[in-house]
Parts: C-alpha cells; structure tokens; sequence
C-alpha cells in the first residue's frame, strides 16, 4: 500500500514550474515500482524508504533535478547502462525535462534491483576503513612539551585531528620545512586550530 508524507506534496508545490511534473513522475515511478515504499524528507529532500531504511531520494535545484538510489552497488549498475553520476548528485545526471530520464521500464528495473539490494541484508555504505594511529615524532613530542597549553589542546584533539598534524611534519623534505611546519603547528593547536583550521572557515 502506498504511504505518502504531505511534507513531499508541499515540496514539489514549492519547486520551480519545470521541475514540478519531473517529480511528480519520480514519486509515481517509485510506487510503482516498490508499493510498500515510504516517504519523508532527509537533508530537507524527498526520500524514499522502504523497512526503516533509504531506498532512494529525489531532489529540485534551480536549473535541475536529480534523483539516486542510497546503495552504493546502483551506481556500479546504473554506470553499466550509462549512469551520470559525476554530472550532478545522484545516478541520473542533470535532470532538466522527463526525457533527460531513462525509460519507464529502465527506471522501473532500477528500483526493482535497489529494492533487492536493500532487502539483502548487505550494507548500503560499506563503513571507512580505521586508520592506524601514526606514531608521534619526538620533535612534535618535545614541542609541545614546551608549551603547555598546546600539549593539552593537541592531547584533546581527535586521531584525526592529531594524523593531521602528523603526516604534515613528518612530509616535510628539508630540515628547515620541517622546523617551520613545527613552530607553526605548536601555535595553531595552542589556539585550538586543526591542521585544516583554514578551510573549515569558508563554509
């Protein structure tokens, strides 16, 4: 039986005219094509689930729609027959008018096969590998000795945080870099920087 959430109604309302009867298809073609499917709104997108768990999602942009499936093995699939995956978020490329989708059958294939792969028990996303803790260079170890508060601060940090640190003096090619890299690190983490302080700052 078809589940639906009003929540998706006002969604597609809310998109530009042209993306409206896209997702409108989208939606049908997923009842079609999984009737037990539910509906509801991650990342404040459509998505449809099916036992507690993401099947696919579709979502509206300014110039585009794009539509995925959560297991990562469609894309291995849809990529056989052609998939789009690197022209915009999900495995159908930039969807600007119903005929920029595969078939009906096509589509309706698709969805048959993410059902199977969501009922086979296999995880949709394979967890990351752990990385091995890298080992604490004894200048770094002597540094932040020197300076207290960056001691506790880089003590504090996350593996990742302190990998990051790591890997940069331990990459440096000359002494001199190297020794740069250091003075500079020790007053970053005294201020509770990560490596990465920079970039994080441009969200």
């Amino acid at each position: 039986m078809k589940t639906t959430d009003p929540r998706v109604d006002v969604y597609i309302r809310k998109s530009a005219a042209f993306a409206q009867p896209i997702l409108r298809h989208l939606r049908a073609l997923v009842h079609r094509g999984c009737p037990e499917a539910g509906e509801t709104l991650k990342w404040s997108m459509p998505a449809f689930t099916l036992d507690g768990k993401i099947l696919c999602h579709m979502a509206a942009f300014k110039a585009h729609c794009a539509f995925g499936f959560w297991h990562q093995r469609m894309l291995f699939e849809l990529g056989r027959d052609g998939g789009k995956a690197e022209e915009a978020m999900g495995a159908m490329g930039r969807v600007t008018r119903l005929e920029d989708l595969p078939r009906d059958e096509a589509m309706l294939r698709y969805i048959r096969l993410a059902v199977t792969m969501s009922q086979s028990g296999e995880p949709a996303r394979p967890k990351p590998k752990t990385k091995r803790a890298l080992p604490m260079p004894a200048d770094l170890t002597a540094a932040l000795k020197k300076n207290a508060k960056a001691g506790k601060v880089f003590a504090d940090f996350s593996p990742s945080a302190k990998r990051d640190y790591i890997e940069w003096i331990t990459e440096a090619k000359r002494e001199a870099t190297r020794a740069s890299r250091l003075v500079t690190a020790v007053g970053w983490v005294g201020e509770g920087k990560t490596r990465n302080w920079k970039y994080q700052n441009l969200a």
